[in-house]
C-alpha cells in the first residue's frame, strides 16, 4: 500500500472531533462497515468537512460537493481498491481522497510536498489512474477492464466516473465507441451537473429505470441470454441486432434516442444523484451486468453550499472564503499589475472593434482565460467550443482558410492534445491562426499535469510557426497587434498564468518585426539571454549580481522570439561573450537554450553556455515563487549562475 504520508509540519495535529461517523473512517473498509441508513449522515459529515478545509486551504470546490452522495455510495459498493474507480479531469476527488486514508493530511492538498492537487496513483493505491485532463476515463477503465480479464481477474470490477463537460471532448467517444464493441463489463457513471443529455419524461422513464434494475427482469435476461447461447440460438451478432430491438423499442416509448443506447451501451438513468441509499440499491443491481453500461445522474455543483450552488464558474475553484457566510476573501488588488489573461481579453477585443475579420476561440475556458470579455462585447465573433482543444485548433483553421482571423486561445498544457491539428490543419497551408497559449511555464498549485512546461521544446521543430513570448503586457499587446495583421500564417504566442510587471499596461500598439529581440542591457562580462516574463526576473538577479561584484557588467536579451531566432542579437552575443546564459520558463531540453546552442554550433561559434530552465522530469505542484526556487529560475539562482 502507497498511501501518501505527508509532511507533519504542514499537517493539523488534532482534527476536530465533531464528526462522529467520519472520524471512524481511516479506509473504505470501514466506511463498508457501517449500517446503509448512516449513509446519509456520512454524506453531511464528509461535506461539512470538504467545505471546512477548502474554505481555508483554496482548492476546487463546486465539483467535490456535488458528488458527495456518488463517492460515499462508490467506496460502499466497491470493493476499492481492488476495484478500480476512475475519476475523470479529478476537480471532484476531495471526498475520495479523505475518505481513502488522507484525511489528516488533506490540510497539505495543494502545498509543496503536501497532498497532490489531482489523483494520483503515485499517492494512493486507491487512485486507479492519474487524473488532470479532461475526457480520459473511459478509455482507461476500459483498459484496466480488459486487463482483469487477461488475467482472468473476474471479479475485478472498473468504474469510470466522467462529467457532462467531459463528455464533449472527443476522447470520450474514442472510448465509447471501443467499449461498445469489445467484450467488457466497464461500468460508466456519467455525473450530469449541467446539461441534460436525456431528461426525464415522467412515469414511462420512471418505469423503465425500475425495471431495468429489477433483480427479477435482469436474473430472467441473462439466464435467457445463456441458454440461448448454449442452444447455437444466440451468438454476438444476433445478440448486437436485439439489443438494437430493444433499444429501438425504448426510444419509442420514451420518444427519445439516446446515444447510448445507441451504442449498444446499456443505459440507466436519470437518477437523483444526491440520493445515497438509492445510488447504493442501483449500483448493487447493476454492478454484475454483464456488458458495458452507463448510469446517467444529475447532481447540483456546490451541493449543500448554498453560495456555491448558484455562484456558477466562480466557485469552481473560488480561493478563501468564510464557510459561514460565503463571502469571497479578497486580497487588496489596488495599484497591483493586471493578470496576463485580462489584457490578452481587453486586447483582443479591442483588436476586433478595428478588425471585422477576428474571431475568437476557446475549448472550455471562457473565464479562464478572459475570452469572456469579447463574448459578452461580440457574442457572434467568439466561441467556446466546449472540452476539445483539437476542434478549436482545426475549426480556427477552417475560419481562417475562408479569410477570418482565429485567435485560438488555449492553456499550454491542454493545447498538447491538439500538437497533430496544428500540425496538418494549421500548419502545412500556413493559415492565418493564432495560437494564445494561457498558462505557459509553471502553474503553481494544480501541479504536473497543468504545467506549461513542453510548448517551446515541441512546437519549435513545426515549419511555418512564428513562436514568440512577451516579457510584459505592453510586449503581450504589441505582438498581438503583430499577428493579426495580413497573411502572418500561423503565430504563437505564450505567455503565464497570473500577474505581470506593468500597472500602465495600456500603450498605443506597434508591429514588431518578426523574429526581432531587443538589448535591454549593455554589459561586457556575461551575456544573459531570456524569454518570456521570466526575463523580468532576471533583470532583478542581474541587478543583485552587479551590486555584490562590482565591475562585473552583464548584458540582457530579450529574444521575444524562439522562432525564427534573432540572427542580428546571435551573431552579436557569439561576437563579444565567452560565457553565455540562457533561461526559459520551459524545459531544458529543446527549448530556447538548446536553440542558442545549435545556432552557436551551425555558425561555428563556442562560448560557454549555460541553460536554465525546467528539468526534465515533472514538477511537483506548490506556489510559483517555490517552484522557480526549486527548478532554479528565481532571482537567487540566476544571481548564482551570473557570478
Amino acid at each position: 500500500m502507497t498511501i501518501f504520508a505527508a509532511q507533519t509540519y504542514l499537517m493539523k495535529e488534532n482534527k476536530p472531533n465533531e464528526y462522529t461517523l467520519l472520524q471512524q473512517i481511516q479506509l473504505p473498509k470501514d466506511l463498508r462497515s457501517l449500517p446503509l441508513k448512516d449513509l446519509p449522515e456520512v454524506c453531511r459529515e464528509l461535506r461539512k468537512d470538504i467545505i471546512a478545509e477548502v474554505a481555508d486551504n483554496p482548492g476546487h470546490f463546486a465539483s467535490s460537493l456535488g458528488v458527495v452522495e456518488l463517492t460515499v455510495a462508490l467506496h460502499y459498493v466497491f470493493d476499492t481498491p481492488y476495484d478500480r474507480i476512475v475519476w475523470d479531469v479529478g476537480h471532484q476527488a476531495y471526498g475520495h481522497k479523505i475518505l481513502t486514508g488522507r484525511r489528516e493530511a488533506f490540510s497539505t492538498n495543494r502545498h509543496l510536498h503536501g497532498i497532490k492537487p489531482f489523483p494520483s496513483p503515485e499517492e494512493s493505491e486507491y487512485d486507479a489512474f492519474t487524473a488532470g485532463h479532461a475526457s480520459n476515463s473511459i478509455s482507461a477503465a476500459l483498459g484496466m477492464a480488459l486487463a482483469a480479464k487477461a488475467k482472468e481477474e473476474e471479479h475485478r470490477h472498473v468504474v469510470a466516473v466522467i462529467g457532462d463537460g467531459s463528455m464533449s471532448g472527443g476522447l470520450a467517444y474514442e472510448g465509447l465507441n471501443n467499449a461498445a464493441n469489445t467484450p467488457n463489463d466497464v461500468l460508466i457513471i456519467l455525473n450530469d451537473n449541467n446539461m441534460s443529455i436525456d431528461r426525464s419524461v415522467g412515469g414511462m422513464k420512471n418505469l423503465l429505470l425500475r425495471l431495468q434494475t429489477s433483480h427479477t427482469y435482469n436474473r430472467w435476461r441473462d439466464r435467457a441470454a445463456r441458454k440461448m447461447f448454449s442452444w447455437g440460438w444466440l451468438d454476438e451478432r444476433r445478440r448486437r441486432s436485439i439489443l438494437r430491438f430493444n433499444n429501438s423499442v425504448k426510444s419509442f416509448l420514451t420518444r427519445q434516442q439516446n446515444v447510448f443506447e445507441g451504442m449498444n451501451i446499456r443505459y440507466f438513468g436519470p437518477a437523483d444523484g444526491h440520493d445515497v441509499i438509492e445510488l447504493v440499491k442501483t449500483l448493487r443491481v447493476i454492478k454484475d451486468m454483464r456488458g458495458p453500461k452507463l448510469f446517467h445522474i444529475h447532481t447540483i455543483k456546490g451541493k449543500g453550499f448554498e453560495p456555491a450552488e448558484h455562484g456558477g464558474a466562480v466557485w469552481h475553484a473560488p480561493g478563501k472564503f468564510d464557510p459561514q457566510t460565503g463571502q469571497l476573501i479578497r486580497c487588496d488588488e489596488t495599484g497591483m499589475p493586471p493578470k496576463f489573461q485580462d489584457v490578452f481579453g481587453k486586447t483582443l477585443l479591442e483588436l476586433a472593434r478595428s478588425n471585422e475579420r477576428i474571431v475568437g476561440v476557446t475549448p472550455a475556458m471562457p473565464s479562464g482565460c478572459s475570452m469572456n470579455i469579447m463574448m459578452e462585447a461580440m457574442p457572434n465573433r467568439a466561441y467556446d467550443v466546449g472540452i476539445a482543444e483539437g476542434h478549436a485548433v482545426t475549426f480556427s483553421a477552417g475560419m481562417a482558410k475562408d479569410g477570418l482571423q482565429p485567435f485560438c486561445n488555449i492553456y499550454s498544457s491542454f493545447a498538447q492534445r491538439a500538437y497533430d491539428n496544428l500540425i496538418h490543419d494549421v500548419c502545412i497551408s500556413r493559415l492565418n491562426v493564432v495560437l494564445c497559449l494561457d498558462r505557459a511555464g509553471l502553474v503553481g498549485e494544480d501541479g504536473p499535469t497543468h504545467h506549461g512546461a513542453f510548448d517551446l521544446a515541441y512546437l519549435r521543430p513545426i515549419p511555418h510557426l512564428t513562436i514568440a513570448s512577451p516579457m510584459d503586457e505592453h510586449e503581450l499587446r504589441h505582438l498581438m497587434y503583430t499577428a493579426q495583421l495580413p497573411d502572418r500564417g500561423p503565430f504563437v504566442i505564450r505567455y503565464p498564468r497570473g500577474r505581470g510587471s506593468q500597472v500602465d499596461w495600456q500603450c498605443p500598439m506597434h508591429e514588431i518585426p518578426i523574429g526581432h529581440g531587443r538589448k535591454l542591457k549593455d554589459g561586457a562580462d556575461v551575456a544573459v539571454l531570456t524569454i518570456g516574463p521570466i526575463g523580468v526576473t532576471a533583470q532583478e538577479a542581474i541587478r543583485q549580481a552587479e551590486a555584490e561584484r562590482p565591475g562585473l557588467t552583464v548584458a540582457h536579451y530579450d529574444m521575444r522570439f524562439l522562432k525564427p531566432l534573432d540572427d542580428r542579437l546571435l551573431t552579436e552575443v557569439a561576437a563579444r561573450f565567452r560565457r553565455v546564459i540562457t533561461i526559459e520558463d520551459g524545459v531544458r531540453t529543446g527549448g530556447l537554450g538548446s536553440a542558442v546552442l545549435e545556432w552557436m554550433s551551425d555558425h561555428g561559434a563556442a562560448p560557454h553556455v549555460i541553460r536554465l530552465g525546467l528539468p526534465d522530469h515533472f514538477v511537483e505542484h506548490g506556489t510559483i515563487q517555490e517552484l522557480h526556487r526549486l527548478c532554479g529560475i528565481d532571482a537567487e539562482s540566476i544571481k548564482k549562475a551570473i557570478l
